[in-house]
């Protein structure tokens, strides 16, 4: 993954004290992940987006066998990889690694952070559950210890299904994860202003406060 595919925007990682890695849908961009920044509460953090090639991370519905999405899931799990080892390798904690993904890089945000679970700072999925046409907890491995993690959908989605979300949540909290889960009635294909809001207030609020309790 070279790093010109990533695009970077808030402090600079070596500047900041946390990262968030932003990681958009089918479609979509880079550019357009990164705007929902100035909605949330990261200002001081280094803020990463992936660009994926084609604008899409695998090629059908993440609800599909996984071998069908192959090789192309195992790519995009790797460049997500390659992003987590940088920042580990200039100091940085995982528990100050936070992850946010809408639809589709909803999807593979909860996969990569299923797969490699610790303690990360907080994990956002706007629209999106674990990838493949059955779950697996074989393919998972860690312990979250606590993690926040917030995931939001419509019911129903076009996508998404809600069954999906609720068997995705439930395998994150039998990792440790402490799952916030918000469905909304017809939302559409969206995020709405009270995800915003609940993330804002269950992870990157309780970021800045615990960076003020350190300095002070």
């Amino acid at each position: 993954m070279h790093q010109k595919n990533v695009l970077s925007s808030g402090k600079k990682p070596g500047e900041a004290s946390k990262v968030l890695i932003m990681i958009h849908g089918r479609g979509a961009s880079a550019e357009d992940i990164l705007t929902i920044a100035a909605h949330l509460d990261v200002k001081d953090f280094a803020l990463l987006a992936p660009q994926a090639t084609n604008h899409t991370w695998y090629p059908y519905s993440f609800m599909a066998p996984a071998a069908e999405n192959e090789p192309w899931l195992s790519s995009a799990l790797t460049v997500v990889k390659e992003i987590v080892d940088d920042i580990t390798s200039k100091g940085i904690l995982p528990a100050n690694i936070y992850f946010l993904g809408f639809s589709q890089g909803a999807c593979l945000t909860l996969e990569f952070v299923a797969r490699h679970a610790t303690r990360y700072g907080g994990i956002v999925a706007f629209t999106g559950g674990l990838i493949g046409d059955k779950l697996d907890p074989r393919n998972y491995k860690g312990d979250f210890a606590g993690t926040p993690v917030f995931m939001g959908t419509s019911d129903p989605d076009p996508h998404v299904p809600v069954e999906r979300v609720n068997d995705s949540a439930s395998l994150l909290e039998k990792m440790n994860a402490t799952v916030i889960k918000k469905i909304y009635k017809n939302m559409g294909h969206t995020i709405n202003q009270d995800e915003i809001r609940s993330v804002n207030e269950f992870i990157f609020n309780k970021a800045e406060s615990l960076k003020d309790k350190e300095e002070n």
